[in-house]
């Protein structure tokens, strides 16, 4: 496994361009620093630590050793995480405000299908199934086991991270025991399909939020006479840009609204203590009491 039998399938910026990368020190994103540096980038390999394990500080020098050798830049960031419900949830949240919305990460087309597979977990529609954005995920095309083949290739001793075993971490239990079971039942592997039904989902979500621009949420009316996903999107579409916030309500929450704008309901509660009411076939959002907004 080499460099060149890899990059031809990636999806890197032109030759030139400044990029940073999210770098752990695991296979998976050393392999991204080293295909990015090989793509003609000029690459800044950025580690987080969360300082969740003991030893955590000797991985950041492990990473800056790596981008030494490969000609990259080097940053270091701490963003603290303590122990408690929703780790890895929290840990993610932390590690991607330090990187920032333009860094690549080094997720591959194994991290795809376990995506696909949490997001049917917890319901999620065509934006969910879509899985991850494949914008700032160069790699995506590739397996795990052919970064790990590369690394061994390149001669790079991958950090483990030990949690990566722990099944108290769901995607843990759904990489470890989900797939195997879903490849021995589809006596196949189960990975490509599971991109495939991501790509699928994410063209569909795409067409839903055009359509979805046109939508005046506020209008009880024109959310009445549409399709549920178009309204739906609609609404996403209203509650991101009044709250501020990239995180959409929920399908339950959805539907309030709308019943709301179907005359089902004068009001409804929606999460962080925000509320939508209808006041002359229009609908309205109330900021929760004691916000900036209200």
């Amino acid at each position: 496994m080499t460099v060149d039998d890899l990059l031809g399938r990636c999806n890197f910026p032109p030759p030139g361009s400044l990029v940073r990368c999210g770098v752990s020190g695991g296979a998976d994103s050393s392999a991204l620093l080293a295909l990015a540096v090989a793509g003609g980038c000029a690459v800044t390999a950025v580690h987080v630590d969360h300082g969740l394990r003991e030893g955590s500080d000797r991985e950041a020098r492990r990473v800056a050793v790596l981008a030494e050798r490969f000609g990259a830049a080097f940053e270091s960031h701490t963003a603290r995480v303590e122990p408690g419900p929703n780790l890895e949830a929290r840990a993610r949240a932390a590690r991607y405000a330090v990187l920032g919305d333009e860094c690549l990460v080094g997720h591959t087309a194994d991290d795809q299908a376990e995506s696909v597979l949490l997001a049917l977990i917890r319901g999620s529609g065509p934006a969910g199934l879509a899985g991850a954005d494949p914008a700032r995920r160069p790699i995506l095309g590739l397996r795990r086991a052919e970064t790990v083949a590369l690394c061994a290739e390149l001669g790079i001793v991958p950090v483990d991270d030990p949690s990566n075993a722990e099944s108290r971490f769901r995607r843990n239990r759904v990489r470890n025991e989900l797939l195997p079971l879903l490849a021995d039942i589809a006596d196949r592997d189960i990975v490509p399909i599971l991109c495939r039904t991501a790509t699928l989902h994410g063209e569909l979500a795409e067409v839903t939020a055009s359509l979805a621009l046109a939508v005046d949420p506020t209008d009880c009316a024109v959310l009445r006479s549409l399709p549920r996903p178009i309204a739906g999107e609609a609404i996403r579409r209203w509650w991101r840009t009044e709250t501020a916030t990239d995180a959409p309500p929920d399908g339950a929450s959805v539907d309030r609204v709308l019943s709301v704008a179907r005359g089902e309901a004068v009001a409804c509660e929606l999460p962080g203590g925000w509320r939508v009411a209808r006041s002359r076939q229009r609908l309205r959002l109330v900021a929760p009491v004691g916000s900036v907004s209200d």
